[in-house]
């Protein structure tokens, strides 16, 4: 398809572009459904297969290895059968892994499930940013608002209905539902699909790779902070409620502090990318979040129950370089190709990184028999995310690095 076959910058958003709009919604309100709809029903589905701690950790690392693991490979995909093709792989992939899962009679079926769910969720991690550039060039800043912020309440909704629908109805069905959201995805694209490319090339005709990004300074940087970012995310996630119930508080209140947590995270979406676009570097809001990330901190670590909600929702600010990081994708690529590569590598290595970090912040608890060090472990990387910030918020182009 030639660019004059492309959509073209409108002072509308949706003029011509409402298909475009509702097919990247519905995959950015599926990208976290396979995580957040199994982690709260883990203990009752260790009951119905009878699997302990170690397989329900390795259940709680599937997530961010698969998302590295795609975040490297789908650059390659889309370059093979297009973006609006992965667009549709990504999406029958999870419908079908979280009709697997649903289905499951043993713990090896459940971990297949998930992983095929995973995977599509993986790519589609990749694909929403150069599909916001392809459609929304003149929006980015708009549609990173929109659909970041779908992203974020895909991750809260499948948590807070899990447990409820599993009691009124069944496992089953609390975790097989999503698959119809995830199958209402594919259809908008199919659409789409019709006119799009098979190969994506930049506007020279030539692609870009995952693997040459590495030897950027921005793709570290992008990289580096998304990965920090992410590690704090997933640690907090993971040992936020035993950091309070040692500290005093019920499990109830542990788990409301999770809760906050996650819901606080909506306001970065609504407003971090609506400033970045307008920010010719953004490094400010990299270091609001390293401010905020040290008084957050300091109080789970020196006093957690003193203001326990005051510290949840300055933790929950910290993650804001989330948003960030997915915005500045668009802002710092001038292709499609470009745009696929840098969000693969970013995604790609970061979520590496993250899987480590539940693993670290624990083991550091368990030899210490404290938190100090563990919290001491989450301000280093808080370091390393503002140096790597430096990098990535500065104005730049990736393809001016080729």
């Amino acid at each position: 398809m030639s660019a004059s076959n492309l959509p073209q910058p409108s002072t509308s958003l949706f003029k011509g572009r409402l298909l475009a709009f509702a097919a990247i919604v519905l995959v950015a309100a599926n990208l976290r459904s396979a995580v957040t709809s199994l982690t709260p029903l883990l203990d009752r589905l260790g009951h119905v297969f009878d699997f302990g701690s170690t397989m329900t950790g390795v259940l709680g690392m599937m997530p961010t290895a698969a998302f590295a693991v795609f975040g490297l490979a789908t650059p390659r995909i889309t370059r093979t059968i297009g973006l609006e093709r992965t667009a549709i792989l990504a999406m029958v992939l999870a419908t079908a892994g979280l009709l697997v899962r649903a289905f499951a009679d043993n713990v090896g079926v459940l971990m297949l499930g998930s992983a095929i769910a995973l995977a599509g969720m993986g790519m589609g991690n990749v694909v929403v940013p150069p599909l916001v550039k392809r459609y929304f060039a003149d929006r980015v800043g708009t549609l990173s608002t929109i659909y970041i912020t779908v992203l974020q309440a895909g991750t809260m909704v499948p948590a807070l209905l899990a447990v409820p629908v599993a009691n009124q109805f069944d496992w089953r069905i609390s975790l097989g539902m999503w698959s119809l959201l995830s199958a209402a995805a594919v259809l908008p694209w199919l659409l789409l699909a019709r006119t799009a490319p098979h190969i994506e090339t930049t506007t020279s005709g030539t692609t870009h790779t995952t693997g040459e990004v590495w030897k950027t300074s921005l793709g570290w940087g992008m990289a580096l902070m998304f990965g920090m970012t992410s590690l704090g995310t997933y640690s907090l996630f993971t040992w936020l409620p035993k950091v309070m119930v040692e500290a005093g508080a019920s499990e109830s209140l542990g788990g409301v502090m999770v809760a906050v947590y996650s819901a606080i995270g909506l306001a970065p979406s609504l407003l971090v990318p609506a400033l970045a676009v307008r920010m010719r570097n953004p490094f400010p809001i990299a270091v609001m979040v390293f401010v905020l990330n040290m008084i957050a901190f300091a109080g789970l670590l020196l006093a957690p129950m003193r203001a326990p909600w005051l510290w949840a929702i300055i933790a929950g600010l910290g993650p804001s370089t989330f948003p960030l990081g997915l915005t500045l994708i668009n802002l710092r690529t001038r292709t499609q190709a470009g745009s696929a590569a840098l969000s693969g590598f970013m995604q790609g290595v970061g979520y590496s990184l993250a899987s480590l970090g539940p693993l670290l912040f624990g083991w550091l608890h368990g030899i210490s028999d404290g938190w100090a060090w563990s919290f001491a472990f989450l301000a280093l990387c808080s370091t390393v995310l503002l140096v790597a910030a430096w990098f990535a918020c500065k104005p730049q182009q990736l393809e001016d690095h080729w």
